[in-house]
């Protein structure tokens, strides 16, 4: 049963910050700790989280806000589930952080958490929403609010998000699975299968492999996929619901085919990104981006960017497979963007967000999509389309012509004569179709899109960079390999969106730390004030209990 959780909104005479002298009290107030209890703890709406829970008259669940807020301090900390307990049990700080007024107020135990975190999965399973997310979305949308940071101009960028995984080629995995599949048979089935596996059930997929010669792959790929097929075949009707049996059969489709009964082995170049990579992780894909290869998720983040803006916050997180290209990113999220600011008229993004789907999209939203980079080659005779007033000019570095409709597209027909003495006409574009360019309204709007940033001042034109850093601060979870502590897509969009919240946070807290004069008129840091009017009776009961504490041990003179 859901219950919201008030008690950190009630003051005692025995809270922990009432025993300290006034300069630790002091310092508790000016701590990133107690700015975090304000501005992230107290703002999260519990509500949104009662789906998770029975509506029956049932045991209370434990503290939303405290549990939410616990997964955000240990991404922001870098701390793992116990490391994270400890802070909670032992940490003033960390306590204070949290809404925990007394040192002898449990705030929930392991299993507790873990239960809560399943919950979360299973609902985004079966709904589709990451109320992660949701609580990502409603602070920052407060926050631009109470500090007026203009939306209109923002930028973008992405980044890979390694999932904890071995990395495994591919024989070692298929021997690894058939491990893993040999573990959960029945009795029965492992005498079946003795002997038949038992040259690898005898050691790990990495010891066989270790012995295994380059020159004998192909061989053992034969006989890996005679086994596959006869497991799949025998097994199939009697483990179809078990889950690691579902994986041996993806992986078993991913590498073999079969024809007219006959198992063959697909070809290297036949194996997509989008296989599986690790038993340990069914959402990971492999990709490759510049010089930097990884199995994981993609994360891209978008963050607001114009100039009089005295700080920027993060406005949107998104987080697909490795293998998603920027620019479907970026066409799955930019209706999102543009309904959470819609004030957006100016996206800042690198040169792989372009696409023409992209290009109508962003017209039809109103946004100026603003490159630093083009993708693929560059031209050596730029062609420049205009339009003014539903009519199209194209110009060449010699000549300016209108453009004609056609029944599809739109034509121009260069002079000639110009052309003949023009020193670019072995490398014009114009020339196979002897000086007439055919173009159509995409290509307009990718031609506009290329020469965008040549039309902002100057000031303007280097906005995008500065995201980068901001990706930096999302990695900081990242070990030596760049790889995060979890894996799966959806603890991946947990950890970028507790990142987007922390970072935000920090931003503001730097900003307020700064700007003390501003936290007054923002509101931000004002949200306990009236709780002494809202428990004043609550604390005159606990005053009485306080000096009838003390005058039973003798500690404070009888009244006369």
């Amino acid at each position: 049963m859901f219950r919201k959780n008030t008690t950190h909104l009630q003051t005692s005479f025995f809270d922990i910050e009432r025993q300290l002298s006034e300069s630790k009290r002091k310092k508790i107030r000016e701590s990133e700790e107690y700015s975090f209890y304000q501005l992230i703890f107290q703002k999260i709406k519990e509500e949104d989280f009662a789906v998770l829970y029975s509506k029956n008259g049932s045991r209370p669940n434990s503290a939303v806000n405290v549990m939410v807020s616990a997964i955000i301090l240990a991404y922001r900390k870098g701390w793992t589930i116990k490391e994270m307990l400890e802070q909670i049990d032992f940490n003033l700080l960390t306590r204070t952080a949290l809404g925990l007024n007394k040192m002898d107020d449990t705030a929930f135990c392991e299993a507790t958490f873990f239960n809560f975190q399943n919950r979360l999965l299973k609902h985004f399973v079966e709904t589709g929403e990451n109320l992660l997310e949701r609580v990502f979305d409603g602070l920052t949308k407060e926050q631009l609010k109470k500090l007026k940071i203009k939306t209109d101009i923002q930028r973008s960028d992405s980044f890979m998000a390694l999932s904890n995984i071995r990395s495994y080629g591919r024989v070692q995995l298929l021997i690894e699975m058939l491990l893993r599949l040999y573990r959960i048979l029945k009795e029965e089935d492992k005498e079946r299968f003795k002997d038949r596996l038992r040259e690898y059930t005898k050691q790990t997929s990495g010891q066989y492999i270790y012995k295994l010669e380059r020159t004998e792959i192909p061989q053992e790929l034969e006989k890996l996929g005679q086994i596959y097929h006869k497991l799949y075949e025998a097994l199939r009707e009697g483990y179809k619901e078990i889950e690691i049996f579902g994986i041996f059969e993806r992986v078993y489709q991913e590498h073999f085919t079969v024809v007219k009964n006959k198992v063959a082995v697909k070809k290297n170049e036949e194996l997509h990104s989008g296989i599986l990579q690790s038993p340990d992780d069914l959402d990971a894909t492999y990709r490759k981006k510049g010089e930097k290869t990884g199995k994981g998720q993609s994360v891209n983040v978008t963050e607001t960017a114009n100039p009089e803006n005295e700080l920027n916050l993060l406005t949107d997180i998104a987080v697909e497979s490795n293998n998603t290209e920027d620019s479907d990113i970026m066409n799955d999220r930019i209706e999102t963007l543009k309904e959470k600011t819609p004030d957006l008229k100016e996206l800042h993004t690198d040169g792989g967000y372009g696409s023409e789907d992209n290009d109508q999209k962003f017209e039809e939203l109103g946004i100026t999509h603003i490159q630093t980079a083009v993708r693929g080659r560059k031209s050596k005779v730029e062609m420049k389309i205009e339009e003014t007033e539903g009519e199209y000019e194209v110009s060449c570095p010699l000549q300016k012509v209108k453009s004609e409709k056609t029944r599809s597209r739109y034509k121009v027909c260069f002079d000639k004569k110009i052309c003949g003495g023009c020193l670019l006409a072995g490398d014009c574009p114009t020339l196979i179709q002897k000086q007439v360019y055919y173009f159509t309204r995409k290509q307009y709007l990718s031609n506009q899109r290329k020469r965008n940033i040549n039309t902002l001042p100057l000031e303007r034109r280097k906005l995008r960079p500065n995201v980068e850093a901001t990706i930096k601060e999302f990695v900081k979870p990242l070990n030596h390999k760049g790889k995060l502590r979890i894996r799966g897509q959806f603890k991946t969009m947990i950890y970028a969106c507790s990142m987007g919240i922390s970072i935000n946070f920090g931003r503001i807290h730097r900003y307020l730390t700064v700007n003390p004069d501003l936290s007054g008129l923002l509101g931000l840091m004002k949200a306990g004030n009236l709780l002494f009017f809202k428990n004043l009776f609550q604390i005159g009961q606990e005053i009485a209990q306080y000096f009838s504490f003390r005058l039973f041990y003798g500690q404070i003179p009888p009244i006369a």
